[in-house]
This record gives C-alpha cells, structure tokens and sequence, in this order.
C-alpha cells in the first residue's frame, strides 16, 4: 500500500467489483475513459483477480481509498507500460463529484508518481486531457507534467470533435 496523509492506494480486491462494476458502466465517466460499451462483472471478475502485475499486464490499477472515512473513492491508473522505454500512461477517477477538489486527486497522483519513479524506475509518464477538461489540465500541470502537443480533433463528444492536451512528465 502507498499511504499518504489523506489517501492510500492500494491493490484492487474482489470486494471491488461491484464499485467499479458502477463506475465503468457510467456513461459520465467514458468521455474521460474513451469506453464505448458497458463492461460485464464477468469481465470485471477477471481483471480484479488476474495478477496485478504491470510488467505482465502492461496495465496497474490502484484503488484511491479516502484515510478519514476507510471509503473507497476512485482510482488511478498506469496504462500503456512499456519496460523498454520506462514510460506508462495515467489515469484517475474521483468517482464522485462532492469528493473532487478536496485534495484527493492531488495526492494520490503525486503518491503514483513517486511509485512509479522510485519502484519501477520509469523514465516518464504521460496523459491525455481534453482541452475542456481546464481543472485536470491545471491539477496535472501542478504536478509538473507539461503540455507537450495538442492532438486536434481527437475525440468525438456528444456529435462534436474535441481537442486533446498531450502532457509528458520526465523523472531524473
């Protein structure tokens, strides 16, 4: 486990399927995802108990639970792994609205950074935030990522192109 003042990452349980059975099948949540279809528990069922490896996966998902209240409150990723290049993708949910903006995000994200540059000695790590999406953009900047492109017409929202931010962070 990753502990922090407010939050601690910890690995996925199969008491985890039913939450994130709701929070992969919510349609609010697959702009940011880039899902395009509900996910099965039976699917769900095998991810949480396949091995959460990430140089057998390529994949790492970390449950965010709140240290106040023993609640858990969203995810956060690393996708993409590549071991050759030292580099991975991020990813984060705070399922809920009420508990965004409260330090939570922030936290676990610079607790994953630190795994990631200090455990597995990735060389960088990267994300993609819609344009739109101004408070992500802002909460990964704080955390030293920088804008490095802006892929155009990258996804389609609703009927209408959006562009995305390409951010990079380099470890030492």
């Amino acid at each position: 486990m990753l502990k922090g003042s407010k939050v601690t990452l910890r690995a996925m349980e199969p008491s985890d399927i039913e939450i994130l059975f709701a929070w992969e099948n919510d349609v609010d949540n697959w702009q940011i995802s880039n899902t395009h279809a509900p996910f099965s528990r039976h699917i769900l069922e095998q991810f949480v108990n396949s091995e959460n490896d990430i140089f057998s996966n390529k994949q790492l998902r970390l449950m965010i639970v709140e240290n106040e209240t023993g609640l858990t409150v969203g995810t956060v990723d690393l996708f993409d792994f590549d071991p050759l290049h030292l580099k991975a993708g991020v990813g984060i949910l705070i399922a809920e609205n009420d508990l965004r903006r409260k330090g939570l995000a922030k936290e676990s994200l610079r607790l994953l950074i630190e795994y990631a540059f200090d455990i597995i000695n990735l060389h960088q790590l990267f994300c993609h935030i819609q344009i739109k999406n101004a408070r992500s953009v802002k909460l990964f900047q704080g955390l030293g990522f920088e804008i490095t492109g802006t892929k155009k017409d990258w996804s389609m929202n609703n009927g209408e192109w959006e562009n995305q931010h390409f951010l990079q962070l380099i470890g030492g």
